[in-house]
């Protein structure tokens, strides 16, 4: 079944979405950011393999990201928005980050990279949702797994990468802003009210896949505009941030992890009351964000970025 902006898609069209939206700015600057796992079409072929129903495949998407980020391009950065459910792939796992055991007849394991994230179910295919669920019954036809890859995946890194590359061109340096949601960290967040934990996790691979200063402006910007922030604890940030985040090269990624407890009800995946208020704070981050690194990308490493409230 196909996802529309608020949920499952009845109309039964079946057509399939190209797998990512662009939504690019008129005047653009070094900065990209993109929503890799808000999507929300699910294809039929997955809908009649899968073991659960549709809500409890939705419990594993950072839903509504992309709408809490889509300011970005009012403010000169492209917004990259995946289309396809995580559920279905994730766009946030290496090309060969996957279980042989998964398909029918088994891949051969030396293409394969069985890291600790395939083995807890989670590879570009996941075995599981993010609540520890089997999605399906029993295996997928190998090819399965390079139907998604060439008709999802590799497209939507294409596009990425080459938007990285335009921008480091243009700019002399390229910025990834990697936009995520994370489950708040106790039970007690999946009830209306405020969130447990953090509002918001920074990841930049403990300072491996950005500049410091710009860590450091994206969380003192984040706690001006009133969210508790956290860096690297317990995401230090995943496959894109590690692979497009070369500091010494000119390209940066930074992750941003928000508490889903903040804006949404965890359970029942409906906006909150507090959801106009979480995306003006964030459109006002984004804004500022572009705006006081733009101003200073252009200085010598050994010039500091000016604090956020000077």
């Amino acid at each position: 079944m196909a996802m529309t902006e608020d949920g499952p898609d009845k109309s039964n069209s079946g057509e399939t979405p190209p797998p990512f939206v662009l939504k690019s700015a008129v005047t653009p600057n070094a900065f990209v950011f993109a929503a890799p796992h808000s999507g929300r079409h699910y294809p039929g072929s997955m809908i009649r393999a899968a073991n659960l129903e549709t809500h409890s495949l939705r419990l594993s998407e950072d839903a509504y990201v992309d709408r809490l980020f889509a300011a970005a391009p009012e403010h000169g950065a492209n917004l990259l928005v995946a289309t396809h459910a995580r559920a279905y792939l994730d766009l946030n796992r290496a090309e060969n980050e996957l279980d042989p055991d998964m398909f029918n007849p088994p891949l051969e394991e030396g293409d394969l990279d069985i890291t600790h994230r395939v083995r807890a179910g989670l590879g570009i295919i996941p075995k599981l949702i993010a609540e520890g669920m089997p999605i399906y019954e029993g295996t997928l036809p190998a090819r399965e797994a390079l139907f998604r890859i060439s008709n999802v995946y590799r497209p939507y890194h294409d596009k990425l990468a080459s938007l990285l590359d335009a921008r480091k061109a243009q700019f002399g340096r390229a910025v990834l802003i990697d936009c995520h949601s994370m489950p708040s960290e106790t039970p007690a967040g999946r009830r209306r009210g405020r969130s447990a934990g953090p509002d918001i996790v920074l990841g930049d691979n403990w300072g491996a896949s950005c500049d410091r200063e710009l860590t450091s402006l994206a969380e003192e910007l984040l706690i001006r505009a009133g969210f508790s922030v956290r860096r690297n604890v317990p995401y230090s940030g995943g496959f894109s941030t590690q692979h497009y985040g070369k500091p010494n090269s000119g390209y940066h990624a930074l992750q941003i992890e928000l508490s889903r407890g903040l804006y949404m009800h965890e359970s029942t995946l409906q906006p909150l009351q507090s959801f106009p208020e979480v995306e003006k704070k964030l459109g006002w981050f984004v804004s500022q964000l572009i705006e006081t690194y733009t101003r200073h990308m252009g200085l010598n490493r050994a010039d500091k970025l000016p604090r956020a409230a000077e």
